[in-house]
């Protein structure tokens, strides 16, 4: 998983781009985390619960954007993804979520996040 910090000199607004198949997690961090130090510290606290077992899952809610949490994996996903709805589609058609929902290692999502922090500790 590849990403990119940067900040809009002109409008002083955070971007983050995320490889394919990740794009929905550069939303997440920018319209969900933003420059949140609490938001930042509550996750980070997540992430050490569950890597030392003290917490086997966790579900954080966001407006539009939500994660889960296990030890092993990260899913970022749209809220209207999680509408309890059984799709149907005919046999050629499918949902593309490629920009609504994402996977992705606990281990990779931290490092991602600490990454996001030191830009934004940077840049300020």
């Amino acid at each position: 998983m590849e990403y990119e910090f940067r900040r809009n000199t002109m409008t002083g607004t955070v971007i983050a781009n995320f490889s394919m198949d990740h794009e929905v997690l550069g939303f997440w961090f920018v319209e969900e985390l933003g420059e949140c130090q609490d938001k930042f510290k509550a996750l980070s606290q997540i992430i050490e619960q569950l890597q030392v077992g003290s917490l086997t899952q966790k579900r954080w809610l966001g407006k539009a954007l939500s994660l889960e949490l296990d030890s092993e994996e990260v899913r970022v996903f749209a809220n209207e993804l999680d509408d309890g709805l059984d799709h149907e589609f005919e046999d050629d058609m499918s949902l593309y979520n490629g920009e609504s929902e994402a996977f992705c290692g606990l281990e990779d999502f931290q490092s991602a996040l600490l990454s996001w922090r030191e830009f934004l500790d940077e840049t300020r």
